[in-house]
């Protein structure tokens, strides 16, 4: 430990610096932007791992699809196989005014590196690049590198990724880090995802817009129907009422609601929904939201009954659900759910099953190990509310391997929102996790 942590220790200062070289190539993945940024992306990280003395590096890449970048690091002839995974994809900045700092412009203030992909997921690529720059680019383990370009839009095209280059690909053990600790300086091992099915629920009450005064009262409006509609996805405590979702408890551990609304950002006097722990109502429950709405803007209403709204709804669901079942229950309840006679029309969208680790793999067992020996602390087990596809298709198309989800992120990285960043001491400790957990696997 005390080799790897001192090379590790000195390396920090380049590692930081490709951190910032990454976070300055714009590689947002969503619809309308820039698809030759993402390709600079992926050529960068290619050519970083080159450098560290990777054998082979390319980029896998199909028409239509953002490139992923591949490198291969041989080990020994009886060591076993790593593959370890990122992704260069980011998502849109959003508002630039919300940042303190341009979000495309690495800054460093009090011992965080701010900017778009900090936390997610760009410390990963630097993690991995700094594990197989501590051992030369001679690791202890054949450690495969896939650092995809299409996480953040689901990862629509890693089934054929996978399908392609599935030999390639192969491995023992899958590091995923994408995930975050469970505090700042406190690692974590994720061990479950719930899953997901969204939908696009449309009700109509009229062929056309009609005068609100002449016909309001006794004709309903479809917005009034569909703001019924959605009211009954929860009951008045806040549970999920669609019926035959699957639900379980875990572990309170040490979070208390003052702390999740810090992490969230909740207004005062906001209540939070549901009853029991909160880590189950987060992890280990279904969670039903309204990601949208399409109807007249408020600067654009005029005196009429709107004819016709549309919502999006997700939900997302415990570890150990059937994602083709929820799709079923949730449109029979949106279905039975309209009031006063509506027409309702619900087109199912995306669907990912949840995700439960194996409980005590050997990559489990490495990973214990190093995460206590570099932190000073274990690691808390815990699960994540969202869901990663990729890591479904993980366990689909290698399912032999044992999935590990880790990440270097905490709950103030801000992932997604304005002023990301990721501590850098929290990323020099999850390197040198990683480095430790590849030489206890060797």
């Amino acid at each position: 430990m005390e080799d790897l942590d001192v090379r590790i220790d000195a390396a920090m200062d380049e590692l930081v610096d490709e951190l910032a070289r990454l976070v300055a190539i714009p590689s947002v993945s969503a619809p309308g932007f820039p698809a030759e940024e993402v390709r600079r992306s992926a050529e960068t990280v290619a050519e970083r791992f080159a450098d560290a003395g990777a054998a082979e590096t390319r980029l896998l890449e199909a028409p239509d699809m953002h490139p992923a970048v591949y490198a291969a690091f041989p080990g020994p002839p009886e060591a076993p196989t790593v593959l370890l995974y990122a992704h260069h994809d980011v998502q849109p900045p959003g508002p630039l005014e919300a940042w303190e700092t341009p979000p495309f412009r690495a800054t460093i203030r009090g011992g965080r590196i701010h900017g778009r992909g900090t936390a997610d997921d760009k410390n990963g690529i630097v993690t991995h690049l700094g594990v197989v720059r501590a051992f030369g680019g001679h690791p202890p383990v054949t450690v495969k590198v896939l650092v995809e370009g299409e996480e953040e839009i689901g990862s629509p095209n890693l089934g054929r990724l996978l399908d392609d280059h599935g030999d390639l690909l192969a491995a023992d053990v899958v590091v995923v880090a994408d995930s975050a600790n469970w505090r700042r300086g406190v690692p974590a091992l994720t061990t479950s995802l719930r899953g997901l099915v969204d939908c696009l629920v449309e009700v109509r009450t009229l062929r056309a817009g009609i005068h609100s005064g002449l016909f309001g009262g006794p004709v309903p409006d479809a917005l009034t129907v569909l703001v019924r509609l959605l009211a009954s996805l929860h009951d008045e405590h806040g549970d999920v009422t669609v019926p035959g979702l699957v639900a379980g408890d875990a572990d309170p551990l040490d979070l208390d609601e003052d702390e999740l609304r810090a992490q969230a950002g909740t207004v005062a006097g906001l209540r939070l929904l549901g009853e029991g722990a909160l880590t189950a109502r987060l992890w280990r429950r279904p969670a039903a939201s309204i990601l949208a709405v399409d109807a007249p803007r408020t600067d654009e209403a005029i005196n009429q009954l709107v004819p016709v709204a549309r919502a999006k709804v997700s939900l997302r669901l415990a570890p150990g659900d059937d994602p083709d079942r929820a799709m079923e229950s949730l449109v029979r309840h949106l279905e039975a759910a309209t009031p006063w006679g509506a027409e309702v029309t619900v087109t199912p969208g995306a669907r990912g099953r949840p995700f439960e680790a194996a409980p005590d793999g050997p990559g489990h067992r490495a990973f214990t190990a190093a995460m206590t020996a570099a932190y000073g602390t274990p690691p808390v087990e815990i699960g994540m509310g969202g869901s990663i596809p990729l890591v479904a298709a993980l366990e689909e198309h290698l399912p032999a391997a044992e999935i590990l989800l880790v990440g270097a992120a905490d709950p103030t990285s801000n992932l997604h929102g304005p002023d990301e960043s990721q501590d850098l001491e929290d990323l020099r400790r999850a390197t040198l996790a990683e480095a430790l957990a590849l030489d206890a696997l060797a």
